[in-house]
């Protein structure tokens, strides 16, 4: 199948350092996005470590291959990001979270750590294939608190794994792929701005509006308080609408 990418990142209204990066690579089916840990020393090395990392790895390799070699070139990356904190200091934190799409076939699948996340969006509906790892998350999980609240919660940037943090597991979400079907890899810098109603219209436009710069372009409207980078991946069909 036909696939075409969009990428965006942007450093948003109130900062002037972007810590969030991306991996756009259509010839290997492989798309990321990191985005530096909050509050920690080094975003921006943390993220860009991740990605330049990817970058690295073969564009020929076999689904499984490629699922081995994103899981290996992370765990690398955290061994590394935690030996240059060790460096700088017992207190010190270097990470950052991150979001993959691999696409091989007619077979996609997710690894991701953090808040980044991965939506789908395939005959109109659109349905988030990551969950956050976040406290807030966890207090969702738990019956403390309900996902509305978790959205303005105090505590919604805290979040419990990253690569380089002391938790760095890796989920994984595998599935089919389909012909219409559209992604999007984001940071949390879109979806703190955006309702998912809004993600859907927008993502669903044509090619030639670039859903990407769409999708940043309304969270610059808003302020864009943070980073923010979206990466939407077409797959070649029909258009799908929200």
């Amino acid at each position: 199948m036909k696939i075409v990418s969009f990428p965006v990142t942007d450093p948003g209204g109130k900062r002037s350092l972007n810590e969030d990066s991306y991996l756009n690579r259509p010839e290997a089916g492989l798309w990321a996005v990191a985005d530096g840990v909050g509050g920690a020393d080094a975003g921006e090395v943390a993220s860009s470590a991740v990605a330049d990392a990817l970058a690295q790895i073969p564009a020929d390799l076999s689904g499984t291959d490629m699922l081995a070699a994103v899981r290996n070139a992370l765990n690398d990356v955290h061994d590394t990001l935690r030996a240059l904190a060790a460096e700088r200091g017992p207190s010190t934190m270097i990470a950052s979270t991150v979001a993959v799409l691999m696409v091989q076939g007619e077979h996609f699948a997710c690894l991701w750590a953090g808040d980044s996340r991965v939506y789908l969006l395939r005959d109109g509906a659109l349905r988030r294939l990551t969950t956050d790892h976040t406290l807030v998350q966890t207090m969702v999980d738990a019956g403390r608190i309900t996902a509305a609240e978790a959205e303005t919660h105090p505590r919604a940037n805290v979040i419990t794994r990253a690569v380089g943090a002391d938790a760095a597991e890796l989920d994984k979400v595998i599935g089919e792929v389909l012909p219409g079907d559209r992604f999007l890899l984001c940071t949390d810098g879109l979806t703190k701005e955006l309702p998912e109603t809004e993600l859907a219209a927008l993502l669903a436009v044509p090619e030639d509006m670039s859903p990407a710069e769409l999708l940043v372009e309304a969270v610059r409207a808003r302020g864009a308080r943070d980073n923010v980078t979206a990466v939407v991946v077409v797959v070649a069909g029909q258009t799908a609408t929200a």
